[in-house]
């Protein structure tokens, strides 16, 4: 697969997945809901529900549905995601810096412990956000991806996208991954 420039949103999302209920926020025609494109090993998934973990968490748990994260894309290599801005906002109407570095640690993390594989999670230990432009309505999309997959680390480049496809914020993750 071909990844879009690094400012450029998403061509074509597809359904994302609510972090809220866990459902999917799109519709396929017809009307039918389509589910998110998570590769995510069903040995992974059998793991996760035998601790009771819901696959809202790939969006950031609590935290990713207070901010309404969702995740539209997930693998080892690449993962995306979206929040809405309204609600996100500090005391000047602008993005707050801190919710997108949420999502931008959420993103990354996600791809972390995907490519950690079962038996294994990924905790941040570094991370980065420089703030190019404001958002003040609409979604932002941020697209992470790996830039190094190592045994014991993993480190994701996130670019964060406003609703015109230009570059908000650029975020720097390393995460260590541990055995369970």
């Amino acid at each position: 697969m071909t990844d879009p420039a690094p400012d450029a949103a998403p061509t074509s999302p597809g359904a994302a997945l609510d972090a809220a209920t866990g459902t999917t926020a799109a519709a396929a025609p017809g009307g039918a809901a389509q589910a998110p494109l998570l590769d995510v090993p069903p040995e992974m998934l059998e793991h996760f529900a035998r601790l009771g973990v819901d696959p809202a968490t790939f969006s950031g748990g609590r935290l990713g549905e207070k901010l309404g994260i969702r995740i539209v894309e997930a693998s080892g290599d690449r993962v995306v995601g979206t929040m809405p801005v309204d609600g996100n906002q500090q005391p000047y109407g602008l993005l707050h810096g801190g919710a997108s570095a949420a999502l931008a640690e959420t993103l990354g993390s996600v791809g972390a412990m995907l490519h950690a594989g079962p038996g294994r999670y990924a905790v941040g230990v570094d991370l980065n956000a420089t703030h190019h432009r404001s958002a003040t309505s609409g979604l932002v999309t941020g697209v992470a991806t790996a830039v190094f997959k190592g045994r014991t680390a993993a480190t994701y480049e996130i670019a964060i996208t406003d609703d015109t496809g230009k570059r908000v914020t650029s975020c720097r993750l390393t995460c260590m991954l541990r055995d369970l």
